[in-house]
């Protein structure tokens, strides 16, 4: 299916600065599934920019307690200026 799609599709070649975990992980995914590291990436965006109009409150859900460890400071610390 994805080859179907890609070969009727015009692309553009864009530059994107990876980690190395996500560079390795990418290149394995690639030689797993017999594909380029390209391939691999427009497939992610693709299912990342599926809903055009995501809900904030899902996302907020999802990071709850992420920062366990953050503090909230006191209203009298807040700068009114």
């Amino acid at each position: 299916m994805w080859c179907c799609i890609l070969c009727c599709m015009s692309t553009i070649r864009t530059q994107v600065y990876l980690t190395d975990e996500q560079r390795r992980r990418i290149d394995y995914l690639a030689e797993v599934e017999g594909v380029t590291m390209a391939e691999i990436v427009r497939r992610a965006l693709d299912i990342y920019l599926e809903d055009e109009n995501p809900d904030p409150e899902l996302a907020l859900a999802a990071t709850f307690g992420a920062a366990a460890d953050a503090t909230v400071p006191s209203r009298d610390e807040w700068d009114r200026g």
